[in-house]
């Protein structure tokens, strides 16, 4: 065998053992880590009419906008985070008192396929230095847009369809 045919087969063999590395087996149960196998794609959303529960939700979140960031805070107009804006906005609208950060949050949720999203829903996200630990949220007000904190400019509107926020998606869930 000569020397390059040797050496594709090294490169071939260390492919292979760090494809397996990465793409090896992992639970997500009570740790708030999605695997990266499974690690959700934003599906394309159609929420429907929103119910009156549902439009106070919204209407309390738009009330959070221009409410500056600031880590570990849940007062509007005065500063909050994204899982403090998202606690205080459920807990005045529905009386759902949910866990004070994002992961906490996101195992209290009822995971949801894209297709069962509806406006108030909440998005989480990785976007710590753990590409599987969720890490921000933000409240759904439409097929595209939710209403989070921030860390740059505060409680603002994104669309969940940029590159950024696709690559950083977790899952849906909805407090119940």
């Amino acid at each position: 065998m000569g020397i390059t045919r040797i050496r594709r087969l090294e490169h071939l063999a260390i492919c292979l053992i760090l494809l397996s590395v990465v793409t090896g087996c992992g639970s997500s149960k009570g740790n708030s880590k999605v695997s990266s196998k499974k690690k959700a794609q934003v599906e394309a959303i159609h929420v429907g009419k929103a119910t009156r529960q549902q439009e106070k939700i919204v209407k309390e979140a738009r009330s959070w906008l221009g409410t500056p960031y600031r880590y570990g805070a849940c007062e509007k107009g005065e500063g909050s985070d994204c899982s403090g804006m998202v606690l205080k906005v459920y807990e005045k609208t529905t009386g759902i008192k949910l866990p004070r950060n994002s992961a906490k949050q996101a195992e209290y949720c009822r995971a949801l396929k894209g297709k069962d999203v509806e406006v108030g829903d909440l998005a989480f996200f990785a976007t710590g230095k753990d590409p599987e630990k969720i890490s921000h949220v933000g409240i759904m007000i439409n097929d595209t847009e939710f209403i989070h904190a921030s860390t740059k400019k505060g409680v603002v509107i994104s669309d969940i369809t940029t590159p950024y926020y696709e690559r950083t998606f977790i899952m849906f869930g909805r407090p119940e």
